[in-house]
C-alpha cells in the first residue's frame, strides 16, 4: 500500500488519481500531506497567497466518501492549486495587488471543471501585479523564489503555481498564460506548461481576458499530467461565444505523434532591444533539436515572418491592464509601472485597439505560412535562465519593459495568434538553472503538440530531475520515474 509520504512526494496527478481509485491512499492523507508541505514551504518559496485549510480538508472528507461509494470522477480527491488571477469562491482574487479585495462570490468557470472533476482546491497561488511581468514578487505578498535555486525567480507570471508544482506542494496546478506567463515558469522550473488555444479554457467571468492574449492552461511535470489536468479544466461557460471542437489530451500524451517537420526557429520577433541568446539556452535546446532527429523527425532551421507583430501586443495588454487597474479598489495602492501602464491602456484604447485586434487575421496568414511547410514550431521559451530575485527591484517602467524583453522575446507572439504552444524542460544552465524550448502550432495543433512532447518525455526522461528545495525535506533531488 502506498503510503502518504511516498504518495504526496512521488506522485503525480495522474499517479494520485489512481491510487485514489484503487484504494491505496484517502484523500484526507494526501491532502492533508499538500497543506502540510505548503506550510513547510512557506518562508523559503512563498508559492502561496491563501491556503484553504479547513475547507479542503472537508473537500477530502467529501472525497473519500465517494470514492468508498464507487464514485471515479477523474481527479476525486486529488489536491490541485489555482493562480490568483483566477475565481474561488470565498477567497478575494488579489491578482498579486494589495488593498482590501472582497471575496469572490462564485467560481470561476475553470475552477468549477475541475471542482466538477473532483479536484480539491487547497490555495491560491502567488502572481506578480496584474499578471504583466516575468517574474512573481510585489511588496503585496513578498518574493517567491524558484525551488532550483531560491536566490533565483520562478518566473511569472504564473510563478507560484510553477513553483508549488515543481517542489511537489501539489501534483498539478493552474496558470494563465497572457505573454508567456505558463511557460516562462514552466522553462524556468524545469516543468511541461500548456497554453490552450484561445477559448480551450474559460477565461469566465473575465471575458476577452486582456483582449484575448490570456487563457488559462496547466503546469506538471509530466505530460500525461498536464494533459489530464488541461481535459479536466477544459470547455466554455455557456456564456461565452468562442466555441471550440473537444479534443482529448490525454489521449494524445498516448499516442505517438507520426514523423513530423520540424522548424528550428533561433529569431525572435522585433522588439526594439537587444534579444542575446544565452549560450547555455541555444546549447540545452540545440540538444533537444538534435533528440528530435533522432527520433525520426525532419528538423531545419527557419524563420517565422513575425513583421511588426508587437503593433498588435501592445494596446492589447496595456488596455488588458487597464481594465483590471479600473477594478481595483484603491489603484494608488498599484505599482508605479502598473499605474503607467494603465494610462497607456487608456490612451491606446478605442480606434487603436480595434486596429490592433483586426490586424490578427493577417497575422494568421502570415506567420501561418510557415505550416504549409512544416507541422511544429521550435524555439527557445526564453533567452536566458532565470534572473536572480531582486533583479527588477527599483527599475522604471521602461527599463523593467526592455529587460523583460531581452530576457523573454520568444513566447508572446503566440499569445497575440491565441494558438496553443507547449514548454517542455531542455536541460539546466552551467550554473544548475532550467532552462525550456517551446512546441508551437497553428490553430487547434494542441493534441499534435502534446503528443511530441510526450514523445521527448519518454526519450529525455527529464521528469526524473527534482529540484534541491521540496516540501518534504527528506527526499533527495532525483526520482526514479513518474507514477
Amino acid at each position: 500500500m502506498t503510503t502518504p509520504r511516498t504518495a504526496a512526494a512521488d506522485l503525480g496527478l495522474t499517479g494520485q488519481a489512481r491510487e485514489l481509485r484503487d484504494g491505496n491512499v484517502t484523500s484526507a492523507a494526501l491532502v492533508r500531506a499538500a497543506l502540510d508541505r505548503i506550510e513547510a514551504t512557506r518562508t523559503t518559496l512563498n508559492a502561496f497567497r491563501c491556503v484553504r485549510t479547513d475547507a479542503a480538508l472537508a473537500e477530502a472528507a467529501e472525497a473519500d466518501r465517494r470514492l468508498a461509494a464507487g464514485d471515479r470522477a477523474p481527479l476525486l480527491g486529488v489536491p490541485v492549486a489555482v493562480k490568483d488571477d483566477t475565481d474561488v469562491a470565498g477567497l478575494p482574487t488579489r491578482f498579486g495587488t494589495a488593498g482590501d479585495i472582497p471575496p469572490a462570490t462564485a467560481d470561476g468557470e475553470a475552477v468549477r471543471r475541475l471542482r466538477a472533476a473532483g479536484a480539491v482546491v487547497v490555495g491560491k497561488t502567488n502572481t506578480c501585479e496584474l499578471g504583466q511581468w516575468a517574474f512573481t514578487e510585489g511588496p503585496a505578498f513578498g518574493a517567491t523564489r524558484n525551488p532550483w535555486n531560491p536566490g533565483h525567480t520562478p518566473g511569472g507570471s504564473s510563478g507560484g503555481s510553477a513553483a508549488a508544482v515543481a517542489a511537489g506542494l501539489v501534483p498539478a496546478a493552474l496558470g494563465s498564460d497572457g505573454a508567456g506567463s505558463i511557460r516562462i515558469p514552466a522553462a524556468w522550473t524545469h516543468l511541461v506548461g500548456i497554453k490552450p488555444q484561445r477559448g480551450r479554457v474559460s477565461v469566465h467571468p473575465y471575458d476577452d481576458c486582456f483582449e484575448g492574449l490570456t487563457v488559462n492552461g496547466p503546469l506538471a511535470r509530466t505530460v500525461a499530467d498536464a494533459a489530464l489536468l488541461l481535459d479536466a479544466a477544459a470547455g466554455a461557460h455557456p456564456r461565452e461565444g468562442l466555441r471550440l471542437p473537444a479534443i482529448d489530451a490525454s489521449a494524445a500524451a498516448r499516442r505517438d505523434p507520426g514523423r513530423l517537420r520540424v522548424a528550428l526557429a533561433w529569431r525572435p520577433p522585433f522588439t526594439a532591444t537587444p534579444t542575446p541568446l544565452h549560450p547555455d539556452v541555444r546549447r540545452a535546446v540545440t540538444d533537444l533539436a538534435e533528440a528530435l532527429a533522432r527520433l525520426g523527425h525532419t528538423v531545419e532551421e527557419a524563420r517565422p515572418r513575425y513583421g511588426l507583430i508587437g503593433l498588435g501586443f501592445l494596446p492589447r495588454a496595456t488596455a488588458g491592464i487597464a481594465a483590471y487597474a479600473d477594478r481595483h479598489p484603491d489603484p494608488r495602492l498599484l505599482d508605479p509601472r502598473t499605474r503607467g501602464a494603465t494610462r497607456t491602456g487608456h490612451r491606446l484604447g478605442g480606434a487603436v485597439l480595434r486596429a490592433a485586434r483586426a490586424r490578427e487575421a493577417r497575422q494568421h496568414r502570415r506567420i501561418g505560412a510557415l505550416f504549409t511547410a512544416y507541422d511544429v514550431i521550435l524555439t527557445p521559451t526564453t533567452a536566458s535562465p532565470p534572473p536572480r530575485i531582486g533583479t527588477f527591484d527599483g527599475m522604471s517602467a521602461l527599463r523593467t519593459d526592455t529587460t523583460m524583453a531581452a530576457a523573454c522575446p520568444y513566447a508572446w507572439p503566440w499569445n497575440v495568434l491565441g494558438w496553443p504552444a507547449v514548454n517542455v524542460p531542455a536541460g539546466f544552465s552551467a550554473a544548475g538553472l532550467p532552462v525550456g524550448a517551446q512546441l508551437l502550432g497553428p490553430g487547434g495543433a494542441e493534441e499534435r503538440l502534446i503528443s511530441l512532447a510526450a514523445q521527448l518525455e519518454s526519450d529525455r526522461r527529464w521528469y526524473t530531475q527534482r529540484p534541491p528545495v521540496t516540501g518534504d525535506r527528506t527526499r533527495g533531488g532525483r526520482d526514479t520515474g513518474p507514477a
